[in-house]
């Protein structure tokens, strides 16, 4: 069982991740972190921010000389922007005069539509929405792609997977259906600047982002994300909660900003009728490891567990909730009408957003394969799954 967890506020100090539970001997490095780190960092219509935070990476526990060791592994990633916050962020108490001749420890009561701001402050009896949007904003998940490129390193070295994503739509764009990259195409997927796989689309994807920045407006879209080289029989069909897909969609959901998931081909597949709709089943070919589908349609993935085809789920992101044309909102000190509060922003995060369903997807496959295939160590897993591929009653 794998169990992580992440702290740490937007600009406080520092983030901190935990995951207990992966063998030892996954190969991991601090580069390693800090070049996934820099992958959720690109992509246009990204905002100032991005480039001068560096994500100072630091690996406190679990890994030794490049490899885990079975005990549980923290990461910290320092904000490079903590001296300019240091008073604001302090954890201890800070004296009202202090904070009041600082422009950034002013209360912030116009709460953003789209945001947690106004629920958050409600719920946690907050009258000033700076700790709820410090905990809240996507900030967080620099955290959650460490966590997710140890993942990935364990999914690769002990069980083959390889885990890729693309842009498939920002704003009214949308790239040509049935483009998929596959495990080879990840760098020329990087190297996009909206990591969009046809270059016609990646051209007018960049032609809505500085439309909708000249509009002071901001922009959402779609990211698919491709686990390769899943076995078979991750997940179950027998418990809702253990069930591939809903592991998976939750996950997915847990991103910010994120509003809908599909799995393979989801919803188009709903208006289809069922001969048209199902992956119809083929015995081995010459060269095959196992029986295979005709087709993909379900994103290999059938009653809750993987079948062996590739892993294909899909992610909506809505627009970015800090949009620079203010919108209307109520100030909460005095109850009236008023503009909400506009923090620094991108146009978009639809490129990085693919980053980080990838580490989402690694930690729910990660989870799933320690579940099945258990081991203390990257090579007794890897004679786990070999036992269990070659004991499938259908080879």
């Amino acid at each position: 069982m794998l169990r992580w967890l992440t702290a740490g506020e937007s600009h406080g100090r520092a983030l901190v991740a935990i995951c207990e539970g992966l063998p030892a001997g996954i190969e991991i490095t601090t580069a390693d972190i800090a070049a996934a780190l820099a992958r959720r960092r690109a992509g246009y219509g990204r905002g100032a921010r991005m480039k001068f935070e560096q994500d100072e990476v630091e690996i406190t526990g679990g890994v030794r000389h490049g490899r885990t060791l079975g005990a549980p592994v923290a990461i910290r990633i320092t904000n490079t922007e903590w001296p300019k916050w240091e008073t604001v962020m302090s954890p201890d108490p800070v004296a009202p005069e202090v904070l009041e001749g600082q422009a950034r420890g002013a209360p912030l009561t116009r709460p953003r539509p789209g945001h947690a701001d106004l629920a958050g402050m409600q719920k946690y009896g907050h009258e000033d929405a700076r700790p709820v949007l410090e905990r809240a904003s996507a900030r967080e998940t620099a955290a959650r792609v460490a966590l997710g490129e140890v993942a990935k390193s364990y999914l690769r070295q002990s069980l083959g997977i390889e885990i890729v994503s693309h842009v498939v739509s920002i704003g009214h764009v949308c790239a040509p259906e049935g483009a998929m990259p596959g495990p080879g195409d990840a760098e020329r997927v990087d190297a996009d600047p909206v990591r969009c796989l046809d270059p016609a689309a990646s051209e007018a994807m960049r032609a809505e982002i500085d439309a909708a920045r000249m509009d002071g407006d901001t922009l959402g879209g779609v990211v698919e994300v491709i686990a390769y080289g899943v076995p078979p029989g991750l997940g179950s069909h027998v418990h809702w909660d253990r069930r591939l897909d809903a592991r998976l969609a939750a996950a997915l959901m847990s991103i910010q900003a994120m509003k809908g998931v599909e799995v393979g081909d989801g919803f188009a597949t709903a208006r289809r009728r069922g001969s048209q709709a199902h992956d119809e089943i083929e015995a081995p070919r010459p060269g095959d490891e196992g029986v295979r589908r005709r087709t993909n349609r379900a994103g290999g993935l059938e009653g809750g567990m993987s079948t062996g085809e590739p892993l294909r789920v899909r992610v909506a992101m809505k627009p970015i909730s800090t949009v620079p044309r203010a919108l209307d909102t109520v100030d909460v000190a005095t109850g009236e009408a008023a503009k909400a509060i506009n923090q620094r922003s991108d146009v978009t995060a639809v490129p990085a957003a693919g980053v980080v369903a990838e580490a989402m997807m690694a930690l729910v496959l990660a989870d799933a394969a320690t579940e099945k295939f258990g081991g203390d160590s990257v090579p007794e897993t890897r004679r786990n799954l070999r036992g269990y591929l070659d004991s499938l009653v259908i080879a």
